[in-house]
């Protein structure tokens, strides 16, 4: 049971005591009731400090670190401050609203925490009487400080998220969907509506984009002649023969005649049929557009549809990054999945990337092991374009032909390439990219990283002592110059030569030592 209560409020920290606590009748209406009633509940707590934020900003701040479930700086001052640490005599247990910042408080500051039932409810009847029990506030002020602290809360909040570029490609991908169903629905509804005026066209015009664009064109189909046939031609690409053939069709069609009013709607829906469509290609190319600044690798490999779809029923990119690769390979499958862990079948094998060309161009007998393979590489690509400062394609081509070189294993047997492989040699296509940037720069003149003052460095003794060997007669230093490899190993060989005839005149000059004194010794003892 706690002893007291930590109260996180818009104005500032709230240290309670708890000093009457009924847990076996808590549930009761009796105890719900007293809770509301001031006078009974300021008997259960009373207030020991309260700490006021300094600014709005400062309130920000620590707002933000209870919604992480860290604890502030100020917060563990004024814990500390009020709270004697337990001992076995003395035991204090405090009360928190969330488990997270519990375990938080208990690792900074070593405070034993309870985030139970009783202790919400001694929170909520806190927050309930909140503007009386802290001394120093007036009724609006906690109103206000709850207002403002709100709205700067959910500002950074939006501000400063990561995902709110996936956002965007999550709205893309979703209206497209939407758009999709909605072209075809009204493709199909202006194509029985105009079929009762002419029902000929539907045969020779078997495009829906096509079909509304030369029914508003059209028109009643009295008034087309020879004269509309160079525009006709235009909207079916340029081809006169069709063109020709709707003018026959139009002629002699088997058509009901219909009013002028039924035309005017006709038309008018036909225009809309069109716009849609038209707006479903500019949405396409926004979302082909966000797709290679966003997810470049993941767009390579999947496309921008399928892989706009993974994004979307992850929630973000960083989701899709976080899932293991079986989950990316059944993601869309659910349903499937539950039913068969219900009925104890056999799990399906892919989800949203069935789309994908590579398993649709797989036999049946490596669907499964190539859509395995797939979910890997996508899972790799989706980590690739979260995680990397600048993203590229470059990945995801490398990444398209491992699945390629896979089924082509399928195929004929030819071993593919390992994934190690593939990754170092776009890593070194970058560096020596990076590299020809870098003296594309240096040949224009222009510095590659600012000039920046850097600050006096100590150096060791021996470093000074190295340092003043590298100088010429007169003082000056001598830069040094960099050598190559084959320069430095010619450098190694010609210290080892001189160290092996140094070597062999010691030994010459020793043994000739050594003779001498033989002759002496000889000489001494005759």
């Amino acid at each position: 049971m706690a002893t007291h209560v930590l109260f996180e409020s818009a104005s500032g920290y709230a240290i309670f005591e708890v000093k009457l606590k009924e847990e076996i009748a808590a549930s009761t209406k009796a105890v719900q009731d007293s809770i509301q009633d001031l006078a009974k509940f300021g008997k259960m707590v009373s207030l020991v400090s309260f700490s006021p934020f300094k600014s709005a900003a400062h309130a920000l701040e620590n707002a933000n670190d209870i919604s992480e479930g860290l604890v502030n700086e100020d917060l563990k001052s004024l814990l500390e401050l009020n709270l004697v640490k337990p001992t076995k005599k003395s035991k204090v247990v405090l009360g928190v609203s969330e488990a997270i910042l519990g375990n938080s408080i208990k690792a900074a500051v070593g405070i034993s925490c309870d985030a139970s039932e009783s202790t919400i409810e001694l929170l909520r009847g806190i927050r309930f009487h909140a503007p009386k029990l802290l001394k120093g506030l007036q009724s609006d002020d906690l109103t206000k400080a709850q207002l403002g602290l709100g709205h700067s809360y959910s500002r950074s909040k939006l501000k400063f998220n990561v995902n709110r570029v996936d956002n965007m490609i999550i709205q893309a991908i979703a209206l497209l969907d939407q758009l999709d169903k909605d072209v075809n629905l009204f493709s199909m509804r202006i194509r029985e509506w105009y079929g009762y005026h002419f029902p000929e066209l539907v045969k020779i015009v078997p495009d829906n984009y096509q079909y509304a664009k030369v029914a508003q064109f059209i028109g009643p189909k009295e008034t087309l002649n020879e004269e509309k046939l160079p525009e006709l031609a235009a909207l079916l690409d340029d081809d006169k023969t069709r063109a020709q053939n709707v003018l026959d069709a139009a002629n002699g069609s088997m058509g009901s005649a219909l009013s002028e009013i039924d035309m005017l709607n006709i038309s008018a829906f036909a225009a809309r049929v069109v716009s849609i469509a038209e707006y479903r290609k500019s949405l396409t190319a926004y979302l082909t557009e966000k797709m290679n600044l966003v997810a470049p690798s993941l767009t390579a490999l999947l496309g921008e549809r399928i892989g706009a779809r993974l994004i979307s029923h992850a929630g973000s990119l960083t989701n899709l990054s976080k899932y293991p690769a079986s989950t990316v390979q059944i993601l869309g499958a659910e349903k499937a999945l539950f039913r068969t862990l219900k009925t104890k079948g056999n799990t399906p094998k892919y989800g949203l990337i069935y789309h994908s060309s590579f398993i649709g161009r797989a036999q049946p007998k490596h669907k499964g092991r190539i859509s395995r393979f797939l979910a890997n590489k996508c899972s790799i690509a989706s980590r690739i374009d979260c995680f990397t400062d600048t993203p590229t394609a470059k990945f995801g081509e490398a990444l398209k032909q491992q699945v390629e070189e896979r089924l082509n294993f399928f195929e004929t047997g030819a071993p593919p390439a390992k994934n190690s492989d593939a990754i170092r040699k776009v890593l070194d296509a970058l560096a020596e990219e990076e590299d020809e940037d870098v003296d594309m720069a240096d040949a224009d003149g222009e510095p590659v990283l600012p000039l920046i003052d850097a600050s006096p460095v100590k150096k060791d003794k021996k470093k000074r002592k190295s340092d003043d060997m590298d100088t010429d007669e007169e003082g000056e230093p001598v830069k040094k110059v960099k050598l190559s490899k084959e320069e430095k190993k010619a450098l190694k060989k010609e210290k080892k030569k001189e160290h092996k005839e140094k070597d062999a005149a010691e030994g010459t000059s020793s043994k000739k030592e050594k003779k001498e004194k033989k002759e002496k010794k000889a000489k001494t003892k005759e």
